[in-house]
Formats: C-alpha cells, structure tokens, sequence
C-alpha cells in the first residue's frame, strides 16, 4: 500500500457472506462505525452494486453530510465507496472528500480476515487529512471490533 493508505485486519469468527451483509448495508453502518461519526443513511439503493450512490448523515464538530459512490464490488468479499459532499456542494467538492473506504474479506480456518482501509489517494486535502491516520487506524480498529460483536448477535 501507499503512503495514503491506512489499513487494520481482524480475524472475525463468521463467515464472509454474513459480515458483508452488513457492511455493504448502508443502512448499519451507524452500528460499526467506531468513531461515532456515522448517524443515518439515505437515499440507499434496495442492494448496493458497482456505481450504486448513498447518502450520509455524519456529524464531526458540526452536522454535515456525505454521498458515497460505491467503486469497487465483488459479492462477499471486497466492497469500496468513495465518499464526497453532495453534489450541490460543487465549491467543496474538489477539495473535501475523495476518501476510499475498503472491506476486504477472506475466508479462513475460524471464520474471515476482515481488512478495512482508509484510502486517501483522491482525498482533496490529503495533506491536511493525513494527521489523523493514528486516530482513525484506532477507530477502525473499534470498528472491526463493534462489527464482530455485531455478527455475534444479530
């Protein structure tokens, strides 16, 4: 990987279908994610596909929101969206967003690899983003966490 990219792994006892039921549904992601940034999803397709968008409400220091793009697809095992401000945001498209968000799921003896990344390759303001790589490397590691508690439950 690059510079630009963050990445943890967990090994999660389940199997790769269940795991990507739930992280390629939008709609969960307030559940997982580790930092409490995530709040309600909108505007989500009945399943995601290649090219399928969503909307985000997100909160960081102020209420704000996101439409993701989804980039990379492969059923059960790899997932990716792209996220930016919505396009009526033309002004700040350019230089907030473009960050990648990956699932990378294996299957192995006790249940599935979990890889999620943090892409800031065509993140606009890279640069500035970049200072939080220990952080969000922290908070997805809570979320690999949040999602294996999750799978054990639901």
């Amino acid at each position: 990987m690059s510079r630009w990219v963050e990445t943890v792994e967990r090994l999660i006892p389940a199997t790769p279908e269940r795991i990507f039921e739930i992280v390629a549904d939008p709609r969960r992601h307030k559940d997982i994610n580790g930092n409490d940034t995530v709040r309600e999803a909108y505007d989500v397709p009945d399943r995601l596909s290649l090219g399928a968008t969503f909307g985000m409400n997100m909160e960081f220091g102020g209420s704000y929101t996101m439409t993701s793009t989804v980039i990379e697809y492969d059923e059960g095992r790899r997932i990716a969206w792209q996220s930016r401000p919505p396009s009526g945001s033309a002004r700040w498209r350019h230089l907030f967003g473009g960050r990648i968000w990956r699932y990378e799921l294996e299957p192995v003896d006790g249940g599935t690899r979990v890889r999620e990344s943090w892409d800031l390759s065509e993140e606009g303001l890279r640069w500035l983003v970049i200072g939080y790589r220990r952080q969000t490397r922290a908070n997805m590691t809570a979320t690999l966490e949040r999602l294996e508690r999750l799978v054990a439950t639901d």
